[in-house]
């Protein structure tokens, strides 16, 4: 049996394909994670992994590239999920938009 991680936690999770998102974890059943208001994080400075990033966030905001949240996202094939602290939530929230 497949133990499922407790909702409504923010995290971040990593995929297999479609890369790092963080964001609501609104429900998981096996390998697909549902997050709602959810931020890609497609480039990230200042954390040397995902790990310390989950813990303190990223020490380069403005090197970043988090592009704008979305209200939901469909995740098939989640391969890590990390429970993201408080603080971190609040400097992943404050990183700019990345837009082109």
């Amino acid at each position: 049996m497949t133990k499922q991680k407790q909702t409504k936690q923010y995290v971040i999770v990593r995929t297999y394909s479609a890369g790092v998102f963080a964001g609501t974890l609104e429900s998981q059943k096996g390998k697909e994670v549902t997050l709602s208001n959810a931020r890609r994080l497609w480039y990230w400075s200042g954390a040397s992994s995902l790990s310390q990033l989950a813990m303190e966030g990223v020490k380069n905001p403005s090197d970043c590239k988090f592009p704008c949240e979305v209200s939901k996202v469909v995740l098939t094939e989640a391969i890590e999920i990390l429970d993201v602290t408080p603080e971190a939530k609040k400097n992943i929230a404050e990183v700019p938009i990345w837009k082109q």
